[in-house]
């Protein structure tokens, strides 16, 4: 059976400039966070690689609280005005980082950044399900690919700018206002004739809590939450983390770095788009799982990478090339797995579970990226590197569980 041909309209490519931009200013701090230590009086060569992580856990916690409440707050103002709203949260979030003058002036705009994001975070995707609810595995996974492509104009915008001389502060002011701009897709006024497909439902704060308990007791939605947390953390701790990877252990220009940080971007992308092309439902677990085992031995070989192993020409066409397929293998983990979550519970309200979904692997994002900053200040950048495959040996076996061994015992693998 040859599948539909897609099909975009307006609001999907403001979905599309929404996951660039909520990429942008993610990777923004990570690509020019050695600049911003040396000037901010945290260096990351010099102990400084906590107060790294440390932002992003700042950052993460309220993000998890505007998903928390996400659902609550889209019931109310509806889920176009409010991914809107997100992006001009974030967007102001970013551009009060570039008037900061020291280190702790930074957490008021990563909250206000942080809180934009978490709305971001949790309705984009019920926005794409909304859009195209006949096959949102396809949609779902096409639209996260904008993500990497935000990866990799993040490298382009701020590293090359960095590079060319241009300061950081003026470089997070340009993003904080294309983000704010971007905002104009949501919220201009609607064409009569193609009006976003808003679904406003008539429901009080004590269904929505009545809908979310319901949630909370099924035992399937726990696992995959727990997948979605290691998941998260693989996908965002490898790309934090790879650009000042590269541009202290090998002592590269930020540009060079973030090459490598476009490397993952562009296998993300590729590898988003192909498996939003051939996802099907029974397929999702068989994408997951050999996404985490095939990426596991790249991951490791780059912890093995160091200067003087190979001739310098030869040494950075492997480092790009393994980061290119680390980029492939860790594109499914996030938007499949949130698809086969809600898949593996029908009977549950599916916004809801995007939303929960979100707020689980959110956490996962801060709390491995600081780990990495710690393992990086305590043992190393190479043990910096390795907290990435435990992360996807373990997302693998609660995956290979929740589908095969649990299913297995409920005799329902068929729903898998």
């Amino acid at each position: 059976m040859t599948k539909e041909k897609l099909h975009f309209g307006r609001y999907d490519y403001a979905c599309f400039c929404a996951f660039i931009m909520y990429s942008v200013c993610s990777l923004a701090i990570p690509l020019m966070i050695v600049s911003m230590g040396n000037d901010l009086h945290f260096p990351l060569d010099k102990g400084g690689m906590g107060y790294g992580g440390f932002l992003h856990i700042v950052r993460s916690l309220f993000m998890l609280g505007a998903l928390l409440i996400c659902g609550f707050v889209a019931a109310k103002l509806g889920k176009r005005i409010l991914t809107g709203t997100s992006l001009v949260l974030f967007g102001l979030g970013m551009t009060g980082c570039a008037f900061t003058t020291q280190y702790w002036m930074l957490l008021p705009c990563l909250i206000l950044a942080g809180t934009g994001e978490g709305f971001c975070e949790g309705i984009a995707t019920p926005v794409v399900q909304d859009l195209h609810p006949e096959a949102p595995e396809r949609y779902v996974n096409i639209t996260h690919a904008f993500w990497s492509v935000g990866i990799f104009v993040a490298v382009l915008l701020a590293g090359g700018l960095i590079a060319l001389g241009v300061n950081w502060r003026q470089v997070m002011g340009i993003i904080g206002v294309l983000t704010i701009l971007a905002s104009i897709l949501f919220l201009w006024k609607e064409n009569p004739r193609k009006k976003f497909p808003e679904v406003r439902e008539n429901v009080d704060y004590k269904e929505l809590w009545e809908r979310s308990k319901f949630i909370f007791r099924q035992k399937r939605f726990w696992l995959c939450a727990a997948a979605m947390f290691f998941g998260a953390g693989a996908e965002f701790g490898i790309t934090f983390w790879s650009a000042a990877f590269i541009e202290l252990t090998f002592q590269t220009s930020v540009f060079v770095a973030g090459l490598g940080t476009a490397a993952i971007a562009v296998g993300m992308f590729l590898g988003r788009t192909f498996f939003g092309y051939i996802a099907k439902p029974q397929n999702l677990r068989y994408i997951l799982i050999g996404a985490s085992f095939s990426t596991i031995p790249l991951t490791l070989l780059l912890a093995f990478l160091s200067p003087g192993v190979l001739p310098q020409t030869a040494h950075f066409i492997v480092l790009f090339i393994t980061l290119f397929l680390c980029g492939i293998g860790i594109a499914p983990y996030w938007p499949t797995t949130q698809v086969y979550g809600v898949n593996s519970l029908p009977e549950c309200d599916s916004t809801l579970l995007y939303v929960y979904y979100s707020a689980l692997g959110i956490p996962g994002c801060g709390f491995f990226t600081f780990l990495m900053g710690f393992a990086g200040d305590h043992f190393g950048l190479r043990g910096t590197v390795l907290v990435v495959p435990v992360c996807l040996l373990i997302f693998a076996g609660i995956i290979y569980y929740e589908c095969w061994i649990r299913s297995g015992r409920e005799k329902t693998s068929e729903e898998c």
